[in-house]
């Protein structure tokens, strides 16, 4: 037990620099909130329901992060700053996988009825960077790349780049592309196509001004309803 935590602490240190011994690795939140995950799965498998959410909700509490208690983690997990990560209830993650802060696993829409299997399947060597949404019963294959606030709604190739909203495929494979990744921003200038980047932000614009347009509409309805009541009124005390 005792090596294989120190193999985990030194994974981490393989995948960040900022600590200066195993120690300060201890203290990282995200690294917490996986060990009482491990706790609160065991509660879980055990149908002790109740108690592993209890774990859930202290993990929750100091960390921020939010890991169900049904779902499957491998080994060597790195969750880097830890907050705002939110991993669902059928969401399996491989081995030696890294998130950033702000990741969401999330499961499809609640309201459709529909169980089973709701949340993505992240494959080994994983990374995803801050911000990224992953959504539904689908999966990314090893060592894909999910750049910062990527939206991820259909299976992901093995070794592939995704960025952008939706995700699209930079079509490099990440082992060409790792030196480049960035996890806090994504760098599309040399991977996407000028005329495609050109369309996304009209597309972008566009839904802008139909959502100011629509607001617009709103505020003009209810301005008119305002100077209407009035005429009503006084139509009525006249009749």
């Amino acid at each position: 037990m005792f090596n294989g935590l120190v193999a985990y602490l030194d994974s981490i240190k393989a995948r960040d620099p900022a600590p200066r011994s195993r120690w300060e690795i201890l203290l990282y939140p995200g690294l917490v909130a996986v060990g009482m995950h491990r706790v609160a799965h065991w509660l879980f498998e055990a149908e002790l329901f109740f108690l592993a959410r209890f774990v859930n909700h202290l993990s929750r509490w100091f960390t921020g992060v939010d890991i169900h208690p049904g779902a499957t983690i491998g080994r060597h997990l790195f969750i880097d700053h830890g907050f705002g990560v939110v991993i669902g209830e059928t969401a399996e993650i491989g081995d030696n996988v890294s998130i950033y802060q702000g990741v969401t696993l999330g499961g499809t829409d609640p309201a459709n009825g529909i169980g089973g299997k709701r949340h993505p399947t992240l494959s080994d060597d994983v990374i995803v960077g801050s911000g990224a949404q992953i959504l539904g019963p689908i999966t990314v294959n090893a060592r894909a790349r999910v750049g910062a606030n990527a939206v991820v709604t259909k299976d992901v190739p093995e070794g592939a780049v995704m960025v952008g909203i939706p995700a699209r495929s930079t079509l490099l494979d990440a082992s060409e592309y790792a030196r480049e990744f960035v996890p806090y921003g994504t760098p599309c200038s040399e991977t996407f196509d000028p005329a495609t980047q050109k369309i996304e932000m009209l597309q972008c614009q566009l839904e802008q001004l139909q959502k100011q347009l629509a607001t617009l509409l709103e505020e003009r309805g209810a301005l008119a309803a305002e100077l209407d009541a009035p005429r009503r009124k006084g139509s009525r005390t006249r009749a």
